[in-house]
């Protein structure tokens, strides 16, 4: 059983478990954003296995008639094991959710998976369409990355990078990563046709992407995570698309022990919750 703490940052070991809190979410407004928990799979066999989990999970939403769709990390579909594994793998996965009407993101791990992720997004976007990607404001590479996505169709979720990445290749002051981010936001709704998505808890982002939204009409939404800054995802639904990144799965500990470590505002509330 997961701990009543950690039920705060994910949504059980199964698939209906997740399923459930997905359509309580759908309830207050905010649309879901599935992962199955898991990453840096070297055996091909476990690689297959989860593959197979997000097919059952693409037929699982599709029958339920939920807002949702399901997110997915490269190397939890194959990536470690081998460029080919991975983009077989994925294929799959976007395959099954475009008969079925489910969007799928491809979520963006370390720097050295970015361009193996881009060009399997590439490949499926041009496919399929309904695709999403996501890059990292603090990587010094991602003004041109999103030159590249700009010409494709399918979405794009800008985060500001939960990696330690070296300094060479990465900003690492707070404020700079700020800038960048307003920065990318600014070329993302000027250039882009298809949807953008503003991944982060950060209000005055949020705030600065709406601005941009009256500026420009380019489609936004805003995704946050599950048990993090939830009064201000139900407060954002009465002006525009939210999202909730849903993490569920037998592999719970290691993603709650991050989240908990990554920012101040996750332990305190770990913490209270622990007190009482």
């Amino acid at each position: 059983m997961i701990p009543p703490v950690a039920n705060n940052f994910v949504a059980g070991e199964d698939v209906e478990g997740v399923l459930s809190h997905v359509a309580d979410i759908n309830d207050r407004g905010i649309r879901g954003i599935v992962n199955l928990l898991g990453e840096h799979y070297d055996d091909p066999s476990d690689a297959a296995a989860d593959t197979d989990t997000y097919l059952e999970l693409v037929e699982r939403i599709d029958a339920a008639d939920l807002d949702c769709c399901v997110s997915v990390k490269p190397s939890q579909v194959g990536l470690d094991v081998g460029t080919d594994a991975f983009r077989e793998n994925l294929g799959r996965i976007v395959e099954r959710a475009d008969d079925r009407g489910v969007f799928v993101w491809v979520d963006m791990e370390g720097h050295e998976t970015t361009d193996a992720t881009l060009d399997a997004f590439e490949e499926n976007a041009r496919a399929y369409g309904d695709v999403g990607v996501c890059v990292q404001a603090n990587l010094k590479r991602t003004e041109e990355d999103l030159r590249r996505l700009a010409d494709l169709p399918g979405k794009v979720r800008l985060v500001k990078g939960a990696y330690d990445e070296p300094k060479r290749i990465a900003y690492r002051d707070k404020a700079t990563v700020d800038e960048k981010y307003r920065e990318y936001l600014d070329f993302m709704f000027r250039e882009f046709d298809d949807g953008i998505a503003v991944g982060s808890h950060d209000v005055q982002m949020v705030n600065y992407a709406a601005d941009r939204y009256r500026e420009y009409g380019t489609p936004f939404e805003v995704q946050m995570l599950m048990g993090v800054r939830e009064d201000l995802q139900d407060e954002l639904t009465e002006s525009m698309p939210v999202y909730q990144y849903v993490p569920y799965g037998p592999k719970w500990f290691s993603y709650f022990t991050r989240r908990v470590r990554e920012r101040k505002e996750n332990a305190l509330f770990a913490l209270r919750a622990v007190l009482g």
